[in-house]
Parts: C-alpha cells; sequence; structure tokens
C-alpha cells in the first residue's frame, strides 16, 4: 500500500471518527450480517429489473442470458474483493467507513477521493431521482386504472412521492432502515412472482402481442443498442455503497459481508433470471424499460388480470420508497459531517433542524429532476456507465491487487486485471451509447411530459 500522509480530514482515526456526525450518526455500526444481506439486497434488487427485458431488446436471446451470467459473476466476485480489503484494513487498524476514504487511502492521491464522491453522488441522485419517477409512475397507473378519465399529471403525482420521502428521510440512520429493508427484500421477491405470472398469463392469451426478436437492422445502431442494454445492466447490478452497508456492521465486521452477499444473490438468482427472460419471452424487441407497461398498454385491455398486476404496482411503489432511502445515506452522511454537532444529541434541536432542511431540500431537487426529465430507461443506462462500473467494476480489483499484492503471474492478479481493462472499455463506449440515446430521446418530449420516454 502506499504510504502517505494524510490527504484530507475524512480519513480518520477510531478516536476522531467518534467527533464525526456523519459516521456516528448516519453511519452507525450496529448491525449483524443479515442486515447487511437486507441492505445489500434492497440497493441491488429493485424495480430497475423490470428494465431487463428491455435491456434484452438490445442483445437478444443468447447474449442477453451471457451479459447477465457475466455481471452476476464479475460483480459478486467484485464485492467479495470489496469486502476483502476492507476486512484487511480493518485488520490493520484502519477500518473505513467510507468507499472514497478506503480509496483515497490505499491509492494515496486526493484526487481519487474527490473522484469517488462525484461518482458516488451521481450515482446516489441519478438512482433517487429514478426511483421517485418510477414511483410515480406506479401512482399513475394506480389512478388510471380506477379513474380512465382523470386529469392528474404525471408530474403530480411524483409530487405526491417527493412529499412522501421528505417524511421517510428523516429516519436519522442506515442502521434505523434494517426493518424497512427486510420488508424490501420480500416485496421484490413477491413482485418477481407476480410480474413472472402475468407474463405468463399474457403469453399464452388471446391478445399476446406479435413476438419478433430481430435486433436493429443497422450494425452501427446494433452496437449502440448493445452497449447502451450492458450499461443498464451494470446499473441494475451495481449498488457503489458497499463500504457504506458494511460500516453499519458491528464490529468486528470481518467476514459478516460475505454471508450478506450470498444472501442478496440467492434473490438475484431467483428474480434477475426470472424477470429477464419472462418478459423478453412475451414482448421481444418491443419490450419498454417498465415491463409493467408493457403489460397494461395504454391501448386495449390488460394482457393479465387486474389484481395481479395491481397487487405488482403496489409492491414496487412501497420497494421504491425503500430503495430511495438507500442510495440517500450517503448524501445524507456528507451532510450530517458538516452540519451537524456530535456534542449533541442525534434528536437535539441544534441536529434536528438541519437534518430536517437539508434532507427536505435533497428530496425536493430529485423530485424536481424526475418531473423535468422523465428518462427512466436512460437514467438507468447513463448512471450505469458512468457511475457503477467504475466503482463496482473496477476500482475493487485495484484496490485488491494494491493491499494483497498477489503475484503477477498468478490467477487472481491476471484475472483482475482482465476484468478492469474490459470494463474500463465497455464503460466508455456505454457511456457514449446511453449518453448518446438520452440526447436522441430528448427530441421526443416537452419539460415535465406526462409520458416516460423509453
Amino acid at each position: 500500500m502506499v504510504n502517505q500522509p494524510p490527504i484530507n480530514d475524512d480519513r480518520f482515526t477510531d478516536a476522531e471518527r467518534q467527533n464525526d456526525a456523519g459516521a456516528t450518526f448516519v453511519l452507525q455500526s450496529k448491525g449483524e450480517w443479515w442486515h447487511a444481506g437486507f441492505h445489500l439486497t434492497t440497493a441491488i434488487v429493485g424495480p430497475t429489473i423490470l428494465t431487463l427485458p428491455y435491456a434484452f431488446r438490445g442483445l437478444g436471446w443468447g447474449l442477453g442470458f451471457f451479459c447477465l451470467t457475466i455481471m452476476a459473476v464479475v460483480t459478486f466476485y467484485s464485492y467479495f474483493l470489496m469486502s476483502k480489503v476492507l476486512d484487511h484494513c480493518e485488520k490493520a487498524g484502519r477500518r473505513h467507513i467510507r468507499f472514497r476514504e478506503l480509496a483515497a487511502d490505499v491509492l494515496g492521491s486526493g484526487w481519487m477521493f474527490y473522484f469517488v464522491i462525484f461518482i458516488q453522488t451521481a450515482i446516489n441522485t441519478g438512482v433517487g431521482i429514478g426511483a421517485i419517477l418510477l414511483a410515480g409512475q406506479c401512482l399513475e397507473i394506480i389512478y388510471t386504472s380506477l379513474n380512465p378519465n382523470g386529469s392528474m399529471k404525471l408530474y403530480e403525482f411524483i409530487a405526491i412521492v417527493t412529499g412522501v420521502m421528505i417524511v421517510l428521510s428523516q429516519l436519522p440512520s442506515f442502521h434505523s432502515l434494517r426493518h424497512v429493508n427486510l420488508g424490501s427484500l420480500i416485496l421484490s421477491l413477491g413482485y418477481t412472482f407476480l410480474v413472472v405470472a402475468a407474463c405468463i398469463i399474457a403469453g399464452r392469451s388471446k391478445e399476446a402481442p406479435t413476438r419478433e426478436y430481430t435486433l436493429e437492422s443497422s450494425p452501427k445502431a446494433r452496437v449502440f443498442s448493445a452497449f447502451t442494454s450492458i450499461s443498464i445492466l451494470a446499473a441494475i447490478f451495481g449498488n457503489g455503497i458497499l463500504p457504506e452497508i458494511q460500516a453499519t456492521l458491528a464490529a468486528p465486521a470481518s467476514g459478516k459481508m460475505v454471508k450478506g452477499l450470498i444472501m442478496c444473490y440467492g434473490v438475484i438468482f431467483v428474480s434477475f433470471y426470472a424477470i429477464g427472460g419472462s418478459g423478453y419471452w412475451v414482448f421481444g424487441n418491443k419490450a419498454t424499460s417498465n415491463i409493467l407497461q408493457s403489460l397494461m398498454p395504454d391501448k386495449g385491455p390488460s394482457l393479465a388480470p387486474t389484481w395481479i398486476l395491481g397487487l405488482a404496482v403496489i409492491f414496487v411503489l412501497l420497494q421504491l420508497l425503500a430503495i430511495a432511502l438507500v442510495y440517500s445515506q450517503v448524501a445524507y452522511e456528507i451532510m450530517e459531517k458538516q452540519s451537524a454537532d456530535v456534542k449533541k444529541g442525534m434528536f437535539s434541536k441544534r441536529n434536528l433542524i438541519p437534518r430536517l432542511i437539508l434532507r427536505t431540500l435533497y428530496m425536493i431537487m430529485c423530485g424536481f429532476f424526475a418531473a423535468m426529465l422523465p428518462f427512466f430507461g436512460d437514467i438507468s443506462a447513463v448512471v450505469g456507465a458512468i457511475g457503477f462500473i467504475p466503482l463496482d467494476f473496477i476500482l475493487p480489483m485495484l484496490l485488491y491487487n494494491i493491499t494483497h499484492n498477489p503475484p503477477k503471474s498468478s490467477l487472481t492478479y491476471s484475472t483482475n486485471l482482465i476484468i478492469i481493462v474490459v470494463f474500463s472499455g465497455v464503460g466508455l463506449m456505454g457511456a457514449f451509447s446511453s449518453i448518446r440515446k438520452l440526447i436522441l430521446d430528448a427530441q421526443q418530449f416537452k419539460l415535465f411530459s406526462n409520458d416516460v420516454v423509453d
């Protein structure tokens, strides 16, 4: 490891961390391994999996399942290595509770600290915006099914969701979300089974759409679509906050995170393949960025029983609230670190008022951009390419090679280097193709549009 003097005041000893309000209040270390499993599952297995058939649309059957499997294997391996790096630092007397301080300590460069802050901020804000947008869309689906001639618009439902999130955002710490995230895990399995059942029913009904699995006719368009789809898969598998999740574990944290990962990937195996395969089987290259919208077309009857779709929408809506809370924790920790006084109580007037104001403003900002820029599929692709690929597919391998220093002739070192090189290229191509699609789609909508652009 590179030995350099501290480059910022975020690299604390345990004694100094006691004076850090962000660590003391938001990233409390009280959890067990199953709590980490709940947090991880909420961070990864969310309604973004409803975009899997849309991702398959740009890849086809064979390449779609191949890329899905590669992403699963690489991300599990990546998170396993990240956990090992955190365990290694903890055993050396430096327990890191933030991704940015871990990267800066191991890599020994000031710019890396700010790079991770920038990327995490992009991820957290992008996921927050996407979660609020999709939750608003879910409310709109429920509303229009009950009142087909209603006059309410998408931005009004987004405002309602934002109001709910403002209230929930006052839960003070990451650890305080453990019961919420257990409920989130159950909800994710619930709507997985409901959506798969709805797809099977839709595929066997008389109203089933004509199935076509052909890709784009132009080779150039096929390449761009493929890399956009890969970026979406990266966003679906990514979390970018594993160190902060591991920070919630009671010391010693060593070994506990791996158990949480196994729990999380058990849920991933059940849900990702089932929804991706069943949704693409029914809709093929007509799949939209939200499979529920495909099952409930604007014209004509629903393709599955209304009660199944309605219950799935409710489950998705409730889980989206938990996801927005989880991905807000890094922003809240930064706010708390700068605004709170650790010498005062967590719920003292001195700390409660700034927390209320800052978290409310953050949620209002996310809600505003969700209403103004309704690009759920495109947002997922951009966040995956720019945010999740660097943090989840590149940095963990680099950090492991530096901290554990495996021989350059070893399989571990070579595997890590190959993953770094391959996903650096994928990230660059994915960023270009997803931003390109976002720009093209920008021509299809007006500000505060009532339609979510695929």
